[in-house]
């Protein structure tokens, strides 16, 4: 399978502070005006929908794994970036969208992993981003809950800023591959090339904090339930950007 450096799929719907308060301050509450906390956001139950989501992605992963296909990557990028949209545009039906988005980046995930492998000759390197992946969460977890890092609005506005810049290259040089054109040093090795995918990681792990503040914030406004869903579906998406970078940033140290 010809390797391309395809639109990444996780390009992740804006999400804001303000819509977390929106989707609050359009849920009614009860009669004494209080809220229901069964109906309310919480932040464990925005990590388990998490690992359910990461779930259904793991089964189209092993699909697409098993039979990678362009047409599977085509699918994930395109389905997922029109999901993404969708529920950015209509958060109460996250419950419904976000599974089907996760089982959309797992053919997109497989293809892409598939491609990688073969290039490389090997497995391991899949082995090496999910691990990757894995240690970059789990240390700006760490980063977030001891507070090395403030999540302050400035914060939020710089890494959109980033991240939506990414996006655009990413597009631009997908387009530009059709015409056998990639924008210089965009995954490609030596230094500078490394570099730049060193400097993406830095900004999905950015985005890793704004995930988390999200989850925090969606709590603290009360939001309704289905902004779990919503919630988990940002944190997948900037965990699919990481390995997809991961992938990347292995392979050109290994010489591929």
């Amino acid at each position: 399978m010809a390797r391309r450096n395809p639109l990444n799929s996780s390009t992740n719907p804006m999400f804001k502070e303000d819509k977390y308060k929106a989707e609050s301050m359009n849920t009614p509450l009860d009669a004494d005006l209080i809220n229901v906390q069964a109906g309310r956001m919480t932040v464990n139950g925005a990590i388990n929908k998490t690992f359910a989501l990461t779930g259904l992605m793991l089964i189209t992963t092993l699909f697409s794994f098993a039979f990678p296909s362009q047409m599977f990557m085509y699918i994930g990028i395109f389905g997922g970036m029109g999901i993404a949209l969708w529920a950015s545009r209509a958060p109460h039906k996250s419950a419904m969208l976000a599974p089907i988005y996760a089982l959309l980046e797992g053919l997109f995930v497989g293809s892409l992993s598939a491609s990688f492998a073969y290039v490389a000759g090997t497995s391991f390197i899949i082995f090496q981003a999910v691990c990757l992946t894995i240690s970059l969460l789990f240390m700006m977890l760490m980063i977030f809950k001891a507070g090395w890092i403030k999540v302050t609005e400035k914060f939020k506005a710089g890494v959109m800023m980033a991240t939506g810049a990414i996006m655009l290259v990413y597009l631009l040089n997908f387009a530009l591959s059709f015409f056998g054109i990639a924008i210089p040093y965009l995954h490609q090795g030596g230094a500078m090339g490394i570099g730049i995918t060193v400097a993406i990681l830095v900004v999905a792990c950015m985005k890793l904090l704004v995930d988390f503040d999200n989850f925090e914030k969606g709590e603290a406004h009360s939001a309704p339930k289905y902004m779990e869903w919503y919630s988990a579906m940002g944190l997948l998406a900037t965990l699919v950007w990481i390995y997809y970078e991961a992938l990347h940033l292995i392979s050109m140290l290994g010489g591929e």
